[in-house]
């Protein structure tokens, strides 16, 4: 079995979904993935078709601070859900469902 991702931004500073912020998904130095979030924050079928295996998340999200944010995953087989929370000077993360 494969594993599956998608991912979503929240501007916790304003207090909506982050629109059309740049997202790169990488296996070591590939390219796996690429893609904006839509008018709800979201990725909704970032990447399928997986192998499981370390990946590296890049988000270039709206903050005066942070220009880029990237996150170290290990994804098993199924459905993985990797939300980013950012305002201008704070962001966290969490597995989502």
């Amino acid at each position: 079995m494969a594993a599956s991702l998608s991912t979503h931004v929240l501007d916790t500073g304003q207090g909506t979904p982050a629109r059309g912020v740049q997202v790169e998904l990488f296996r070591e130095s590939e390219l796996v993935a690429e893609g904006s979030t839509d008018d709800d924050g979201r990725i909704a079928a970032f990447a399928e078709a997986l192998e499981p295996g370390r990946y590296r998340l890049i988000f270039h999200p709206p903050s005066p601070y942070f220009r880029r944010v990237e996150l170290e995953v290990e994804l098993s087989e199924g459905h993985h859900h990797v939300p980013l929370l950012v305002s201008p000077y704070a962001c966290a993360s969490y597995r989502g469902s």
